[in-house]
């Protein structure tokens, strides 16, 4: 990664070009752990599909052009010795293509035409477009000709597995314009010609990262990437998400997770605060019955058969903290009602009548899927949950007590002490935390660091047990970063999802922990070696702890967002002025 005028360039292999607001993306990405060696239209609407291939090719030869990508934020450039196409985004479901001395030839990225898949090419006689229809994503990709031709047409009207084929071509120019729509739109109509539409969106990208990506100029060299990632990966409301939403990715991890939404509300807070808000409350816009909020929320599902864990008090502490404005009125009702309800879904519906300590389901509910916790049963009484539901409640104490409600402050209160002398009292066993079968009473205990996770207490934890929980977190910190299963366990796996690789929430909660605890060497420590690891691998969803390689998708938001987070605080504690508000 390097920074240019135009601002940071990237791999497409990794991080897909798309703009602030777009539900498609341009990508050689297609599937889970699917990369090609063409360039597609991606949708993320009614999950991820990979809707049109875009190839560039010789206009003399018709062959293949062997074209390098070099995409920054507002342009994206497929340069070959003969020529070159440049693709910039007009609008979130505009997008602006032209080439000079390439041509481009546009496919369905899946040939095959049944009654219920596939994509169908036909002329419009009204505006003389084309268009493909997509079942799999339900929309419509409509290709208007600017200047040059259509040097070749198939398939127009074809069925089953006819060859469907745009050419664009020019002499030696061309230039088109792509749209993403619904049933029908009024022919288009340009908003400026090529060279001010990229100035545009090389401009909005601008505006949106220079409020925090400024301060970090000289101390945080990926912060521009970072501010790229979430940027890019924002979409806006449309299906099942009533808010503009950061999804975790624009490649397969295409969702909101309720409790990944949490970091890059926090990442975003000081400089888009109205966007900060939304990417809290978004999961809360699906809370249920009893309280639950869902599993996760994209633009055609929203999942309910596991839930995430409630890291949300200490996350609202937080936020409050970052925006600029308090929360006061409606907002501030709003935000302790709900996290009301989700503190109640724990209390009433995951404990165990006359047990103080919520359980777990499935691994699947900590966020830590398959962590080794959970080896032994799926159902279980988990430190970290207790933890967590402590912080939880007594920020709902804190909030009913600024909303003149002093008996639910009194009731939380009360609640949050119960927990935590449980917490003390049941899961510890004077060395360690344990976990702890609510069906039988009989524990367990493991290597995972999802065990030393009550060190987000920070300070409410009696200093004895903090100091054994932060040696042991020291145990699992490679050169990399903290490894979410020890390095030394019989169970750690590099590419093993929780049981080893180091991931960007874990880091962060740990890390703001042990500071609250008095352990700032080791947090200032964890905090350095997850940045760098960023600044050295991208925004990965998780590393491989031993060697630092990025694996799974490679373009996370949470990752940006705890880059970010770290990266301010880092710059505040060792700067006389203040960052980021």
């Amino acid at each position: 990664m390097t920074d240019i005028a135009h601002g940071p360039t990237f791999a497409l292999e990794d991080i897909p070009f798309s703009h602030y607001g777009s539900w498609f993306n341009l990508s050689p990405v297609t599937a889970l752990h699917t990369r090609t060696r063409d360039l597609h239209l991606v949708s993320h609407k009614n999950g991820m599909h990979a809707v049109l291939r875009l190839l560039p090719v010789v206009p003399d030869t018709g062959s293949r052009a062997p074209a390098a990508w070099h995409p920054t934020p507002g342009l994206l450039t497929v340069a070959a010795a003969e020529g070159h196409i440049e693709f910039a985004y007009e609008t979130a479901d505009v997008l602006r293509v032209r080439g000079r001395n390439l041509s481009l030839v546009i496919t369905p990225a899946e040939g095959k035409l049944t009654p219920f898949t596939g994509t169908y090419l036909y002329r419009d006689p009204v505006d003389g477009s084309y268009q493909f229809s997509s079942y799999e994503t339900g929309r419509r990709y409509r290709i208007t000709l600017l200047s040059g031709a259509f040097a070749d047409v198939a398939g127009a009207e074809a069925l089953a597995e006819a060859d469907r084929r745009l050419t664009l071509h020019g002499a030696p120019e061309w230039e088109a314009v792509i749209e993403e729509m619904d049933s029908a739109r009024v022919p288009y109509a340009t908003t400026g010609d090529f060279d001010t539409v990229t100035d545009r969106a090389r401009t909005g990208f601008r505006s949106f990262a220079r409020p925090f990506t400024g301060p970090l100029t000289g101390t945080a060299p990926a912060a521009n990437l970072a501010a790229y990632v979430l940027w890019s990966a924002t979409v806006r409301p449309e299906g099942l998400l009533k808010r503009p939403g950061i999804l975790m990715s624009k490649h397969w991890m295409d969702k909101v997770w309720s409790w990944d939404h949490c970091f890059n509300a926090l990442a975003v807070a000081a400089s888009s605060p109205e966007l900060a808000w939304d990417q809290f409350q978004l999961p809360f816009d699906h809370q249920d019955e009893r309280g639950a909020l869902p599993d996760s929320v994209t633009h055609s599902e929203v999942l309910y058969n596991f839930v995430k864990p409630p890291i949300h008090g200490w996350a609202l502490n937080r936020l409050r903290a970052r925006l600029p404005q308090p929360l006061a009125g409606q907002q501030l009702t709003t935000a302790y009602e709900r996290l009301r309800n989700w503190t109640r879904f724990w209390l009433d519906a995951r404990r165990v009548p006359g047990s103080a300590l919520p359980h777990y389901q499935h691994g699947n509910d900590s966020g830590w899927d398959n962590a080794t916790t959970f080896d032994s049963r799926r159902l279980v009484e988990a430190p970290d949950l207790a933890a967590f539901l402590v912080l939880q409640l007594k920020e709902l104490a804190r909030m009913a007590v600024e909303l003149n409600r002093p008996d639910e402050a009194d009731e939380f209160a009360v609640l949050a002490d119960a927990v935590l002398a449980a917490l003390l009292d049941q899961l510890w066993d004077g060395d360690r935390f344990l976990a702890r079968s609510p069906h039988t009473g009989t524990t367990t205990r493991s290597r995972s660091l999802l065990d030393l996770m009550p060190i987000v207490l920070g300070e409410q934890l009696p200093p004895s047990i903090s100091a054994k929980l932060a040696d042991r977190i020291r145990g699992h910190l490679t050169d990399h970063g903290l490894a979410t299963e020890h390095p030394d366990s019989p169970c750690y796996e590099a590419d093993g999802y929780w049981r080893g690789p180091i991931w960007a929430p874990s880091t962060v909660l740990i890390e703001d922990g042990l500071r609250r605890a008095g352990h700032t060497d080791l947090a200032d420590e964890v905090s350095a070696r997850f940045r760098v690891l960023c600044e050295t691998s991208g925004f990965a969803e998780n590393f491989d702890a031993r060697t630092g390689a990025g694996l799974r998708d490679r373009a996370y938001t949470w990752t940006a967002a705890a880059y970010l987070l770290l990266a301010e605080a880092h710059t505040r504690r060792n700067s006389a002025q203040p960052v980021l508000g």
